[in-house]
């Protein structure tokens, strides 16, 4: 008995070192798009809206609209990162999310 509780403690141990950081392999190896190198930390919220349009528009994988995916992966990397980002980031990041909404031509749903 003492043998089968060791394993499984081995297990959660491990699996918890190796999924301490999943999302950023989702960042970097998205199904959906495939992401310019950096683009969330651009300093301009419009270049990283464009960045996303462009990888969103150009991917074969994605399997909603290049707006849904493009929005879906900025919104992702908000709530994953964003407890560790300072202010600034958060605000650039949100901004991004407007100008993503601007150079794909949608109103805001208010």
């Amino acid at each position: 008995m003492a043998e089968k509780r060791r394993a499984s403690s081995t297990r959660q141990v491990t699996k918890r070192k190796s999924g301490k950081r999943w999302s950023a392999r989702v960042t970097r190896e998205s199904d959906a798009l495939t992401l310019d190198q950096g683009v969330f930390s651009k300093r301009s919220p419009r270049a990283i809206a464009l960045s996303l349009k462009r990888s969103a528009e150009r991917s074969r994988r994605r399997k909603s609209s290049p707006y849904r995916s493009a929005m879906s992966m900025l919104t992702f990397y908000i709530n994953r990162a964003g407890k560790n980002l300072p202010a600034s980031r958060k605000r650039t990041l949100r901004k991004a999310k407007d100008e993503l909404r601007e150079v794909f031509h949608k109103a805001r749903a208010g």
